[in-house]
Order: C-alpha cells, then structure tokens, then sequence
C-alpha cells in the first residue's frame, strides 16, 4: 500500500494520477494510522512551510514519517514536501521535521528583473548516482514552482542540481528517504518514469 500524505498543502490528486499512469496503486490520507502499515510513502506538497508544518502537527502527521523514516519504509518528498523535511524554513521562520540536517532559503537576487518563484522548465542533473533518479539522462527537464530552494548541510546527500541564477539542489536524500524540489508528476515522460522508479524502488542504496 502506498500512501500519498495529505496535509492540506495540495495537488494530491494530480499525484495520484500520476502513480495510477505508472501502475503504482496509492491512497490519499491524512490519517497518521495508515502510514505505519504503508509500504512507501510520497509526501508531496504545494504552499507553505508555516501552514504545512502546523497541520502536519495537528494530525500528528509529523511523528508518523518520523516514524516511517526511521522503520525504513521508502519514502519521496516532492517540492514542499521536501522542503520541510529538513531541519528549519526561512519561509515563516519555521521549524521543520529534520528527516535532513539542513535549512531552505528563499532565492534572492539583486537583478530585480529575475521572477520568483521560479517556474517552469529547468534541467536537472545528476551529481549523485540514486536509484530513483536512475533514468535522468542528461538535458532531461522538469518542472519547478517555488521561491524558495534546500540547503541540505551534508554534500553527499545532495542527489541532483538545478539552476536558477545559480545552481541549487534538487534532489536530496538519506537511507529510505529521497526528496526532489521539482513535480515528477507534472513533467511528462521523464517524471512519470522517476515515479516508476520510486516504486520498485527498496529503500537501500549506498550512502
């Protein structure tokens, strides 16, 4: 069984579609039971890390992947849910779940004329091999939309980059756990196929 987290961040369902498109059966739940019976997990999210982590808590959400990480289970964060997974968010000053020792920043620049968030089509590439990020090949793309980026604190546990003015991470993970600050299930081919690699994938790899 896999569960796909619902903390009230959003695009829940765009995911689940995604993983129905890949064979890979999920259930929306936001109850903190199901996640100890679950057999991966994908923690997905779009919004903010104050509001996330206040509703995480609420439902006692944030205890449970504490939980999952540490039993194992395989687990992916996707944008947000990435972003909170470390250990503090400039956004709203937050304390987040320290699945990673790091900190998420938010970007800027002095060329005012640079948009954020960042949105669109960016190549991601890969600086570290992991098996959910196995079928990247170079000049592969994904979609980004966010305005704020991980600092993971550990090097080796950056998995992949992206650039936006300057490079940033873009994947990130330790043990069972791997988070990429991109939408595999909004870019086409190349996310679906990170997602079907998500679900063969057994948790190990070598750190």
């Amino acid at each position: 069984m896999t569960i796909i987290v619902d903390y009230d961040a959003g695009n829940l369902k765009s995911v689940q579609r995604a993983c129905d498109y890949v064979g890979l059966s999920a259930t929306i739940s936001n109850d903190a039971a199901s996640l100890a019976h679950a057999d991966r997990i994908i923690f997905p999210g779009v919004g903010a890390a104050g509001s996330a982590m206040k509703s995480l808590r609420a439902n006692g959400l944030d205890k449970a992947l504490l939980h999952a990480f540490a039993s194992g289970t395989p687990i992916l964060g996707i944008c947000l849910g990435l972003q909170v997974s470390l250990d503090w968010s400039e956004e709203h000053d937050t304390k987040t779940l320290s699945l990673l020792p790091g900190e998420v920043v938010r970007f800027d620049f002095s060329d005012r004329s640079v948009k954020i968030p960042h949105m669109g089509w960016n190549e991601v590439k890969v600086v570290r091999p992991h098996p959910v990020l196995s079928s990247i090949r170079q000049g592969d793309e994904f979609y980004f939309v966010h305005a704020y980026y991980p600092r993971p604190s550990i090097p080796e546990q950056v998995f992949a980059e992206a650039s936006y003015q300057h490079a940033f991470c873009a994947a990130a993970g330790s043990k069972n756990y791997l988070g990429v600050q991109f939408h595999p299930e909004k870019s086409g081919r190349v996310g679906l196929k990170l997602l079907s690699d998500f679900a063969s994938w057994d948790g190990s790899h070598a750190e």
